[in-house]
């Protein structure tokens, strides 16, 4: 069972993700386990203080290191009371490479995460040199700033939850998502046939499935190459991939 520990101030914000959906139907067949540490339960103070100034001057603040330090070592140390043999740490940050699927399931196979979820203008560096030095790792999850780490663990843990075996009703789902070989997915339809005037397209109402299948992979092409050529460009393309897409673009 994988093992979520996440280092946070707001434990209450990962009811989203251990309570509803996907990943809360998980939690309560126990497909992985969730723990939050708060770094205000390490303070050595009385008045919880987990942040302070920064040396050079500047707006805003900075968490500190100790505090942070021992909340990450206190959920490193529950890991590996239970079994875990060398729980990933990440911390969530602007300055970490880009969640991509590749990422998410190599973090799928993990034994267990700790998150760093920062706040204000950031970490002290010397936690990060101190805990992500030795094979951790900082992620980003989008070329812009939140107000904290919270939403960014709770978009990696939801991506990493439903790759875990047993999480999602039909195993197909997730090798159907978009990203999983490359491109983006296809348009899906459902009831009723006919809605505003805009019908499905005929050949998913047809049943030959290979003409469904060859359909789908074009019209993934189709809008990768549209929306996203860049991940087309890294991926290329097949000879008869590359006819579909020629397809595509005169159909469209």
């Amino acid at each position: 069972m994988l093992q979520f520990d996440v280092v946070t101030l707001f434990p209450k914000m990962f009811d989203a993700v251990t309570e509803a959906g996907v990943t809360g139907r998980a939690n309560e067949r126990r497909l992985y386990q969730f723990l939050p540490w708060n770094p205000r339960d390490f303070s050595n103070n009385a008045h919880r203080t987990v942040d302070d100034r920064p040396y050079g001057g500047g707006p805003g603040m900075v968490m500190m290191a100790e505090p942070l330090d021992r909340a990450v070592y206190a959920a490193r140390q529950r890991q590996i009371s239970a079994g875990v043999r060398k729980p990933k740490m990440v911390y969530l940050s602007p300055q970490g490479r880009r969640l991509t699927h590749e990422i998410v399931m190599s973090l799928a196979a993990e034994q267990g995460i700790v998150l760093l979820a920062g706040r204000y203008e950031g970490v002290d560096e010397r936690v990060i040199a101190r805990q992500i030095a030795d094979g951790g790792d900082e992620i980003s999850i989008g070329d812009y700033v939140l107000s904290g780490g919270e939403l960014a663990a709770m978009v990696l843990m939801d991506s990493v939850i439903r790759q875990l075996p047993g999480v999602l009703g039909d195993a197909e789902s997730a090798q159907q998502d978009s990203f999983v070989n490359g491109l983006l997915d296809c348009p899906h339809y459902t009831r009723p046939e006919v809605y505003e005037g805009m019908a499905v397209p005929p050949v998913l109402m047809s049943g030959n499935h290979a003409d469904i299948a060859r359909w789908r992979l074009k019209q993934a092409l189709g809008r990768t190459q549209q929306r996203r050529p860049d991940l087309l460009a890294a991926r290329g393309v097949s000879t008869e991939e590359r006819k579909l897409l020629d397809e595509y673009m005169i159909e469209n």
